[in-house]
């Protein structure tokens, strides 16, 4: 692997955290605009969605969060928890909708659920119901993953500022399983305060998809702005990826995804969403603007899916030589983890843990950062646990 062309948190890791995406949010289907009822987004459906993620060997998995469709994303990490055996968890949760002190705990519990496999979405999007200034939802944002901290690693819980006040004496609440800061944060944001926010207090920034020197430009200033904070970032691209045993096949299966959309019902999938106007979402329209009429920015890099899609828009599309070229691209750039995706999630997730996913060296990055303690596997507590 080449040396990254940017200042990165994990130099010395080679590979990738490859993750898996489990469809909470009524999100899953055979043909975008066209819902069947078999995917529905219920506990059977998106359980089995995560579960043969874990067989597969994915180092980890996102469970989005939503409020108009949909399940509780913390209830469905807890209750899933005790099923899995390796993979992490990325449990997304929107700042301001629980109380910072009980979140703390909440999270404390389930990592130990999950002994130490539990890493965080940090998402500071407006509540239902609500509409916050940018600047003000993401300072919001950054008391809450303030006292999150004070939580995990202090005795007591003593904060000031715009949105909380909170003096609390420690009444022996659970600390994390994972020592030496609690779970990884991953957050996503494109806008100043966002940036400043994750270069401040987060762990990997993640990033949706687009041409490589958007990306290269995304970095660098991320990396800029955690350097004035003495600190350094991993980076994570969440993004989409049809594959099949030839290209023919391959562009023929997005077609295929996308022929109940036209262009009033891909508006109207679009706009349903919360954050349909935000930077990100118009960061992505412009990369189908930029695309050619096939719908391809780049080599094997589809934003056609991005027409039926409010968030991230784009898919790597292509055999699984190609599919594995474009990654180990990501990889040299100095991208870390991926959160992949397809549709119907369960059956693209086995063609990518068939076909890629054997050819690409990965890792669980709270192991690789050292924040999963050691559990001796011939003791009685740790019999059969992964370290």
């Amino acid at each position: 692997m080449k040396e990254p062309l940017i200042s990165i948190r994990s130099p010395h890791l080679e590979g990738a955290e490859v993750a898996w995406f489990a469809p909470l949010c009524n999100g899953d289907d055979e043909f975008l605009g066209r819902h069947d009822m078999r995917y529905k987004s219920d506990w059977s459906n998106t359980s089995n969605v995560l579960l043969t993620a874990d067989k597969l060997g994915y180092r980890n998995i996102l469970c989005p969060s939503s409020y108009q469709v949909g399940q509780d994303t913390l209830t469905f990490a807890s209750a899933v928890a005790p099923l899995t055996s390796q993979i992490n968890i990325l449990a997304a949760i929107r700042c301001g909708e629980v109380h910072p002190p009980m979140l703390g705990r909440t999270i404390a519990t389930l990592d130990h659920m999950l002994k130490g496999r539990l890493t965080i979405n940090i998402i500071s999007s407006d509540l239902p119901g609500t509409k916050m200034e940018s600047a003000k939802r993401y300072q919001r944002s950054r008391e809450v993953i303030e006292i999150l901290k004070q939580c995990w690693t202090q005795d007591a819980i003593d904060f000031k500022g715009d949105y909380y006040n909170i003096q609390l004496d420690n009444t022996d609440p659970v600390k994390p399983y994972q020592t030496n800061g609690g779970p990884l944060l991953y957050f996503g944001g494109y806008s100043p305060p966002a940036v400043d926010l994750c270069a401040e207090h987060c762990d990997v920034y993640l990033m949706w998809p687009e041409t490589e020197d958007r990306l290269m430009e995304l970095m660098k200033n991320m990396s800029d702005k955690a350097a004035a904070y003495n600190r350094k970032v991993d980076f994570g691209l969440r993004i989409h990826v049809i594959v099949r045993e030839t290209e023919e096949e391959a562009r023929r299966a997005a077609k295929d995804l996308m022929s109940y959309v036209d262009d009033e019902k891909g508006k109207e999938i679009r706009e349903r969403a919360l954050d349909a106007k935000s930077y990100g979402v118009s960061r992505q329209a412009e990369m189908r603007e930029l695309a050619e009429d096939d719908g391809f920015v780049e080599d094997n890099l589809w934003t056609g899916i991005g027409r039926a899609r409010s968030g991230c828009g784009a898919a790597l599309v292509g055999t699984p030589d190609q599919i594995l070229a474009k990654i180990n691209r990501y990889m040299d750039m100095g991208i870390r983890a991926f959160i992949f995706s397809g549709y119907p999630h369960a059956s693209e997730c086995k063609l990518f843990a068939h076909s890629v996913l054997p050819k690409i060296k990965t890792f669980s990055m709270p192991e690789a950062q050292g924040r999963k303690p050691l559990i001796i596997p011939d003791t009685p507590l740790g019999a059969g646990i992964r370290s």
